[in-house]
């Protein structure tokens, strides 16, 4: 029981570190494109929040730090 709290524990900090995607959207040029990014973020979220097989939660969150990296990329490039 302990360990089973542990995991879900774990998974639940680690989908809260996903909502750093929420500041690498703000730092969007665009107004509708941030706004764009915005919803889309939180609508995956919401559609999201109930999910509670382990396989599929974890698949959820390593897509999410991949996107959340490939925006932090697409957005140093458009800096430079």
């Amino acid at each position: 029981l302990a360990t089973l709290m542990l995991k879900r524990f774990m998974r639940s900090q680690q989908v809260l570190l996903l909502y750093r995607i929420l500041q690498a959207i703000q730092q969007v040029p665009k107004d509708f494109y941030c706004k764009y990014l915005k919803d889309w973020a939180r609508e995956e979220f919401k559609r999201n929040k109930s999910a509670t097989e382990e396989d599929i939660t974890q698949r959820m969150i390593t897509q999410g730090n991949m996107q959340l990296k490939e925006l932090e990329k697409t957005l140093v490039l458009a800096k430079s």
